[in-house]
């Protein structure tokens, strides 16, 4: 396939001191010579250069712009790449772009920079997603783990994983040759230990993958509780801002109010609900409706109970009726009730139906960072455990990928306990891999890689 010359504004459009124009092709460096009149000769790769940026056509002066020359393949498309960093704003960047067009480029299509580095294997399709991820990361916990991944911590236990089933079938093919050796190189046992071992490292990443995947958009955390009980305070003193309104007045929330904050580095969707009680008015009784919603889909519950107060009958059955998802006990309002004050609250909860009990203010801040502590640890507990240069799978390609390969080396080793012959049983282990290259992009499958390079933007 013929590759021609792309140009692209790789930075985001809009009023800012810089902007880079990239240039990626086999004609990048006659387009800079067609752009910099003024060039004798090819610059030196990798050397930044102060030079005028002229029109093609008419030699008009567009800019005076820092350009850097990477020689293919030692570049980030593995082919010859110009970088152009000139005044930012709107009309120099498009008149800079133009210029390239009009020189012999074509402007480029999204994610076609990474696209081209992966076809010319500077990266693998996790990587390419992991930059995708890295542009997007707004916490600092999805942002480590998209860097690890682009370090190729994620594609490397891919490709040992990938290894260990062909190890694996090339033991097996000696025993389909030779079968009529009484004393095989392998044992049929240590072969089924080695498919354990293997299901044990895939359950190892997949046991990452439903907080992983939370890592995007945030742990829901509904803040629930009768009225007036402190849980708009406790939500405005997370978040950092006035968000909710406080009275001393009771059903003041009539609607969910929702900000994403990071706590330990971790995201959490914090929403703030309408009190649970029986309620007349019917705006307070959508509100109430609304709040139960938020329950059935959240991944962590913070129940506010005032400190010192005795829990209710109602908080009883809403303990009952959450399933599912770890419930924290809030001593809400602590600044209140003496500091030698009993546990209150806390002695009163039957065992085994919340995850934590903390007892907080939100006007002195005491308890706040037990809560900033505690939080994560419930809700992204496999994350957490993990060393920090540890693979964490986040997106669900990858886990579907791992599950189809699970699932095949599972079959594999069932086939064998079962007594069925080696070479029946390895025909399990042929989808597994194939699962397994897919998940890195070995096997180019277009329908895949067009759902990938689409999330891209232009110039990426």
């Amino acid at each position: 396939m013929e590759i021609d010359t792309i140009a692209s504004v790789s930075t985001a459009p809009g009023v800012g001191a810089l902007a880079v124009i990239r240039v990626s092709g086999p004609e990048a460096l006659e387009i800079l010579h067609r752009l910099a009149p003024g060039l004798a000769s090819a610059p030196e790769a990798r050397r930044a250069t102060l030079m005028d940026l002229c029109d093609p056509d008419h030699g008009e002066l567009l800019d005076r712009a820092v350009v850097t020359f990477y020689a293919g393949p030692a570049s980030y498309t593995g082919e010859d790449l110009v970088e152009l960093s000139c005044h930012g704003g709107r009309l120099v960047p498009e008149l800079v772009l133009g210029a390239c067009v009009r020189a012999g480029a074509r402007r480029a299509d999204p994610g076609e920079f990474t696209r081209r580095a992966y076809l010319r294997g500077k990266l693998d399709l996790v990587q390419v997603e992991a930059i995708a991820d890295l542009i997007e990361a707004r916490n600092r916990a999805f942002h480590r783990a998209a860097l690890g991944q682009l370090e190729r911590g994620l594609s490397a236990r891919i490709v040992a994983l990938r290894e260990a089933l062909v190890g694996l079938e090339a033991i097996l093919a000696h025993h389909i040759d030779f079968p009529e050796e009484d004393d095989p190189p392998v044992p049929l046992r240590r072969i089924e230990e080695r498919a354990s071992e293997v299901l044990a490292d895939i359950d190892a990443l997949l046991a990452t993958a439903p907080e992983g995947e939370l890592l995007r958009e945030g742990a829901l955390t509904v803040l629930a509780g009768r009225p007036n009980v402190g849980k708009s305070s406790l939500f405005n003193a997370l978040a950092g801002e006035e968000r909710a309104i406080v009275t001393e007045e009771p059903g003041t929330t009539r609607d969910a109010l929702e900000v994403v904050v990071q706590l330990g580095g971790f995201p959490f969707r914090l929403i703030d609900t309408a009190g649970l009680r029986e309620a007349d008015e019917p705006v307070e009784r959508i509100g109430i409706e609304v709040t139960h919603r938020y329950l059935e889909r959240a991944d962590l519950v913070l129940l506010c109970v005032p400190a010192g107060e005795a829990i209710s009958e109602e908080e009883h059955a809403f303990l009952e009726d959450v399933r599912g998802v770890p419930v924290v006990l809030v001593e809400t309002k602590s600044d209140a009730v003496a500091p030698d004050h009993g546990e209150g609250v806390s002695g009163s909860i039957v065992a085994g139906k919340v995850a934590g009990t903390l007892r907080t203010s939100a006007r002195t801040g005491q308890g706040l960072d037990q809560v900033r502590h505690l939080l994560p640890e419930l809700v992204y507990s496999a994350v957490v455990a993990v060393s920090t240069d540890a693979p964490v799978v986040t997106r669900r390609r990858h886990a579907e990928a791992l599950r189809t390969a699970r699932a095949g080396v599972e079959e594999f080793r069932a086939a064998l306990e079962a007594g069925l012959p080696p070479e029946v049983a390895s025909t399990h282990l042929r989808p597994a891999e194939t699962a397994l290259e897919e998940l890195l992009g070995v096997i180019s499958v277009e329908d895949v890689l067009d759902a990938v390079f689409a999330e891209f933007c232009v110039g990426k």
